[in-house]
């Protein structure tokens, strides 16, 4: 089964709002059977009351179960006064006809929103001095682990151009994989709220495996243009799926598309978002900033 960006009409609004919600992923609640899993493999890892055995020395490779969303945290940050301009110019809401979401029309979420957004299934491919990390929507991010450093001046003359994934590296503290990322283009959003970041924010990711089947993570943000202390973004854990090895038994992982399709996002704008006019019902419609 395609789990596209698609739309599902019926004869109510509200339903067809539900129903878009859950294929953009906004705030919709995890499927039960695991990212759209077959129900087999829920089965099989219920049934599997095997107590976790401890965890492998430094080693993520395979396929775990995220949140779909991380557990954003729900602490204001204290910004600065081009961190709060920046901010009141997203409008993070993709059904509202006047959000300018990168969702909405299916631009790549970027760093570090990749991060804590659309994280139902996470890939850990470990290989000779590096490590691919794959995420939500089929996308792939390179880290690092050869002991380069960094690029710098990334964004500004005669630095790198910046990226919408932005440059990783990684390295193992103890039992602890830590990412640090640069040079990540500043219109993408720092997660589904709409915080913003600059090209010179430095985001830092660690990957905790507590024991064989739990994967504890947090993602912090420093940049201090626009954030007056580094920003805690999201925490989460994950869970290792069980017997993948096996596909008669797990789902195989990856075997589904979750894609954000454009031709499909602007037909959900011209059949709900712009006929209902959201914005003029509830009197978000934003206003542009005095000079």
């Amino acid at each position: 089964m395609r789990e596209h960006y698609t739309l599902r009409i019926s004869g109510a609004a509200v339903l067809l709002a539900f129903s878009s919600l859950t294929c953009l992923g906004q705030a919709a609640p995890p499927n039960q059977n695991g990212y759209g899993g077959p129900a087999r493999e829920e089965t099989s890892r219920k049934a599997d009351k095997t107590p976790s055995k401890p965890a492998p020395v430094r080693d993520l490779n395979g396929t775990w179960r995220g949140p779909e969303e991380a557990l954003l945290s729900n602490r204001i940050p204290a910004m600065t006064p081009a961190g709060q301009a920046r901010l009141r110019q997203n409008i993070p809401d993709p059904f509202s006809a006047t959000s300018n979401d990168p969702w909405k029309t299916c631009d790549p979420l970027g760093m570090p929103r990749a991060a804590n957004n659309q994280i139902g299934i996470v890939g850990f491919a470990q290989m000779p001095g590096r490590i691919i990390l794959l995420e939500g929507f089929r996308m792939w991010r390179e880290i690092w682990m050869d002991g380069r450093e960094l690029p710098k001046n990334v964004g500004h003359e005669g630095g790198f151009s910046t990226t919408y994934f932005g440059y990783s590296k990684g390295h193992w503290e103890d039992n602890t994989l830590v990412i640090d990322t640069v040079g990540m283009d500043d219109s993408t959003w720092v997660d589904r709220r709409g915080y913003p970041h600059t090209v010179d924010a430095h985001v830092i990711e660690r990957y905790t495996r507590t024991d064989y089947d739990h994967l504890q993570f947090t993602e912090t943000i420093e940049d201090p243009a626009y954030y007056t202390e580094p920003f805690l973004l999201a925490k989460g854990t994950m869970t290792w799926i069980r017997n993948q090895e096996n596909p008669s038994v797990a789902a195989i992982p990856f075997a589904e598309e979750h894609l954000c399709i454009p031709s499909q996002a602007i037909e959900y704008m011209k059949l709900l978002a712009l006929p209902v006019d959201e914005d003029a019902v509830t009197g978000n419609t934003p206003k542009p900033d005095k000079k």
